[in-house]
């Protein structure tokens, strides 16, 4: 049985975090101690095919949800809170929806419950641009990588991924060939029938378009009891972008 990879931080009631596409558990390494200085016992999960857990061909939230669920029996964890950004925010949604009563509190970052067409291609096409044979350096990454995407910010959250094997060569964490052709699956949203009737908070970056104003009904039709909140300055990488304010936030109802 494959099983996730997470790095566990702190002691006391059961908080786990999921990243968004193409990124890994590290990226909320930050937040994590600040969530276990609350007395929480923080799961920072590397969702398949991402950081360093396995790798499959096989890829769709109830898939992702259903990883989470295994994990959280392997742990003896029988109830948790949950935040999930943009991706993980849909898989988040699916396990609420799959396992309610697992779940106590639900965060969800800059997501909304429909369906996102395709948009990370110039990102994709950049990474599997790299050739590795040749590649020495992450100087000679980002500079290829700059070809594809000029964003610096963007760049360097991609390069997080880059580590080296036991050749001394470099290469990617994340299954990229797999989440290439997956992209269609990633916007997906889930099941138009699903909700989940617990705490939810959903909140979105003020500079973001993920979540809409014509969101909110479809929010409310599958999260009944969601809070809906805007974090200021920031946009779809809310909290990197504004840490301060999405920890306050989310600290005031994860502990309310």
């Amino acid at each position: 049985m494959n099983q996730l990879h997470a790095n566990i931080l702190g002691e006391g009631k059961p908080l786990c975090i999921l990243h968004g596409f193409l990124g890994m558990s590290d990226n909320w390494k930050t937040l994590g101690v600040k969530y276990a200085s609350l007395g929480f016992e923080v799961h920072l999960i590397d969702q398949r095919n991402h950081g360093r857990s396995f790798h499959s061909s096989e890829f769709d939230y109830d898939l992702l949800a259903e990883d989470l669920h295994q994990y959280l029996k392997q742990k003896k964890i029988n109830k948790t809170s949950l935040i999930g950004h943009s991706m993980g925010g849909k898989t988040a949604m699916q396990f609420a929806c799959s396992y309610p009563e697992m779940l106590d509190k639900l965060i969800i970052a800059d997501i909304a419950p429909r369906h996102y067409p395709p948009h990370h291609h110039d990102i994709v096409e950049g990474m599997l641009s790299l050739d590795f044979t040749i590649i020495k350096s992450r100087k000679d990454a980002n500079n290829q990588l700059e070809k594809y995407i000029s964003n610096v910010g963007v760049r360097q959250f991609i390069l997080k991924n880059l580590y080296r094997t036991d050749d001394n060569s470099f290469a990617f964490r994340c299954n990229i060939n797999v989440l290439a052709n997956k992209m269609e699956e990633v916007g997906e949203n889930i099941s138009g029938t699903d909700s989940f009737n617990g705490d939810t908070l959903f909140l979105a970056g003020d500079k973001s378009e993920y979540i809409l104003p014509t969101d909110s009904s479809s929010i409310q039709n599958h999260f009944p009891k969601a809070v809906i909140e805007t974090v200021k300055n920031a946009g779809h990488w809310l909290h990197a972008e504004n840490p301060v304010d999405f920890f306050a936030i989310s600290e005031a109802f994860l502990t309310k």
